[in-house]
C-alpha cells in the first residue's frame, strides 16, 4: 500500500506539472473545493449567528471543523475503496484525482504573469496581476514591492499549496488529503481574524498551523534542493542559512519558512511592511542583508527554484517507492 501511495503521487505530480488547473475543465466541470467551500458556508451560516459569546463561538466553530473533517475522511475512504477495485483504471483515476488537489503548474503560471504583466504593460499591469494572488493593497507597491509580492506568494504557496498536500497524502492517503484540503479551504474561509470570524474561525486557524508545520519545515529542504538545482550549493547553503535564522520574524508560524528559504536562494530581502485594506502590517524584512531592489527577473529566478524544489520533491517520492517496492 505503500509503495501504492508513493507512485501515485509521483504520476500525480507529473500530471500536475504538465497540466495543471486547465480553465476549459473547470468552466464545465464543478471543482471540488467549490464543495468544499459550499459545505463550509452552511455551516458558518448555521453556526456563526445569534448573540453566542466567544467561548460558545469557539466551541461552534470547533464542532463544525470536527463534522467537516470527519466528512471529508468519509468521502476519502469511499473513493479510494472505490478506485481500488478497479484496478489499474483506478490507479489512474486516483492520481488525477490527486492531481487535482496540487499546485505547482498553476501557481508558476500565476506568479509568472505578474512578471510578464510588468514587461508589457507597466507598473499597473503588475499591480493588476499580482492582485489576483496576493491580499495586499496593490495600489501602494512598486516596482519591487509587485515582484517582492509575487514571490512571498509562490513561496507560501509551495508549502500549502504543494508540499502539504502531497505530504498529507504520502501520509494518509486519500482521506488525509481531503482533510487538508477541507481545513485548508475553512482557514481561507472563516480562519482570518476578523470579527465575525474571530472566535468561530479559531478552530480551523489553529488546526491549519498545525496541519501545515510539517510541510513549512520540509519545504526548506526542497527550496534548497531547487537553489541547488538551478543555481548551485551556495545559494542552495544560504536559503538553508536564511530559513533558520530568519523564520521567526513573519507574522505567521509556517509562512516564514519557505519564504525565508527563497529570499536566501535568491540573495533578496522579502515580507517587511505591508498595507492589508488601508491596514498597514510592520514587519521587518527576511534576509534584510540581502538586495532590496526586486525586478521581474527574480520573479523567473524564483520560479525556477520552485520548479526544481517541485523537482525534488518529485524525485523523492520516487526514491520512496523503489525503497517501498523492496521490502
Amino acid at each position: 500500500m505503500t509503495f501504492e501511495i508513493f507512485l501515485i503521487l509521483v504520476v500525480a505530480l507529473v500530471i500536475d506539472r504538465l497540466v495543471g488547473d486547465p480553465d476549459w475543465l473547470w468552466e464545465r466541470v464543478t471543482h471540488p473545493v467549490v464543495f468544499f467551500g459550499k459545505g463550509i458556508g452552511i455551516l458558518d451560516e448555521a453556526l456563526n449567528r445569534g448573540r453566542a459569546g466567544p467561548a460558545a463561538l469557539k466551541m461552534r466553530g470547533l464542532a463544525a471543523i470536527a463534522f467537516l473533517l470527519l466528512a471529508s475522511i468519509v468521502v476519502g475512504v469511499v473513493f479510494h475503496r472505490l478506485f481500488d477495485v478497479l484496478g489499474a483504471v483506478g490507479f489512474l483515476l486516483e492520481a488525477i484525482v490527486v492531481a487535482v488537489f496540487l499546485a505547482q503548474k498553476s501557481l508558476a503560471d500565476h506568479v509568472k504573469r505578474v512578471a510578464q504583466a510588468l514587461r508589457e504593460d507597466g507598473l499597473e499591469g503588475g499591480r493588476t496581476a499580482v492582485s489576483m494572488i496576493v491580499g495586499r493593497d496593490p495600489k501602494t507597491l512598486d516596482e519591487p514591492g509587485v515582484c517582492r509580492a509575487a514571490i512571498e506568494s509562490l513561496a507560501e504557496n509551495f508549502s500549502d499549496g504543494v508540499v502539504a498536500p502531497a505530504f498529507w497524502y504520502a501520509i494518509a492517503g486519500l482521506p488525509g488529503l481531503f482533510a487538508y484540503k477541507m481545513l485548508n479551504t475553512a482557514d481561507s474561509m472563516i480562519g482570518h481574524k476578523s470579527p465575525k470570524y474571530l472566535h468561530f474561525g479559531w478552530a480551523a486557524a489553529r488546526l491549519d498551523d498545525l496541519a501545515n508545520l510539517p510541510a513549512a519545515r520540509l519545504s526548506i529542504l526542497l527550496v534548497a534542493a531547487g537553489a541547488y538545482f538551478k543555481r548551485g550549493a551556495e545559494a542552495a547553503r544560504t536559503a538553508m542559512d536564511v530559513a533558520r535564522r530568519d523564520h521567526g520574524l513573519h507574522r505567521s508560524p509556517n509562512s516564514g519558512w519557505p519564504e525565508a528559504a527563497m529570499a536566501g536562494a535568491l540573495d533578496l530581502q522579502l515580507a517587511g511592511p505591508r498595507t492589508y485594506s488601508g491596514v498597514t502590517v510592520d514587519e521587518p524584512m527576511i534576509n534584510e542583508p540581502g538586495r532590496s531592489m526586486a525586478t521581474p527577473e527574480d520573479i523567473d529566478a524564483a520560479v525556477s527554484v520552485f520548479y526544481g524544489a517541485c523537482s525534488a520533491m518529485a524525485l523523492s517520492f520516487a526514491v520512496a517507492a523503489l525503497v517501498a517496492s523492496l521490502f
